[in-house]
């Protein structure tokens, strides 16, 4: 059977964006063996939805895959998939839409990845048990966001002293707020976790203009940053996961 898969993202104008998706199109595409793997954008920037998934209906395939490449079950999926299924019915192909990239345990081997490469870059050798965690989130409307940060939180919490979480914007604690928390545990040593899943201009800037400023306030001593988990190939093996997951369901 013929199997095309289509990443949405939120978008942005950061060209490091595009070339981080094209880089994860054509690795799933090599791994996965789908006719073709292809993203589009809800927002901000060209491909849009309507424009890629017109693309998609001409090729010969039996099976569109339709994947939310979000990290929160936020308004902004609701969105996609709305727009998504104007298209239902207009081909003679069977549109199927997957779980986004949250609540999965590979999502928390991404995270604990990150940490230990940026510890390994850092020369940091502390055992993880003395280890402070603080998690970096984007931020959103939906009530229903927390379980998603909650879930990867729970399963860290056992390997490392601390781990707490905060928000970039919308949501509380803010930056400032979670420096504050973490350096009120008086940690060895703090790792930051940049919960994103593209280096874009919240990872480059946006993030740095809140935390830079609250390390100076709280005086935190000891600190690394690791790099955004959307790097880490266990997301990638998440969006082939989830293709899976619905191929065998239908």
């Amino acid at each position: 059977m013929n199997v095309g898969v289509l990443l949405i993202d939120r978008g942005s104008k950061d060209t490091e964006v595009k070339h981080e998706l094209d880089a994860i199109c054509s690795k799933i595409q090599n791994d996965a063996k789908y006719i073709f793997v292809k993203y589009c954008f809800l927002e901000v920037t060209e491909p849009r939805i309507d424009k890629m998934m017109n693309e998609c209906l001409k090729f010969q395939i039996n099976k569109l895959i339709v994947i939310p490449y979000f990290l929160y079950s936020g308004t902004k999926i609701k969105l996609a998939i709305n727009r998504i299924m104007k298209f239902h019915g207009r081909a003679n192909i069977k549109l199927i839409i997957s779980k986004p990239m949250l609540m999965h345990e590979l999502v928390v081997e991404s995270v604990k990845n990150r940490i230990y490469d940026a510890m390994i870059k850092n020369k940091i050798k502390t055992q993880k048990q003395s280890v402070d965690i603080l998690i970096i989130c984007h931020g959103s409307k939906d009530p229903n966001s927390h379980l998603s940060i909650m879930y990867t939180v729970n399963r860290l919490k056992p390997e490392y002293r601390n781990v707490k979480y905060c928000f970039l914007e919308i949501e509380n604690p803010n930056i400032d707020e979670g420096i504050h928390s973490c350096v009120n545990d008086k940690p060895d040593v703090l790792v930051i976790v940049f919960y994103f899943l593209h280096n874009g201009v919240h990872v480059k800037n946006d993030i740095y203009k809140e935390l830079m400023p609250a390390i100076s306030r709280y005086k935190l001593k000891k600190f690394i940053v690791t790099e955004h988990i959307g790097k880490d190939d266990k997301l990638m093996n998440l969006i082939i996961t989830r293709c899976r997951e619905v191929e065998n369901a239908n």
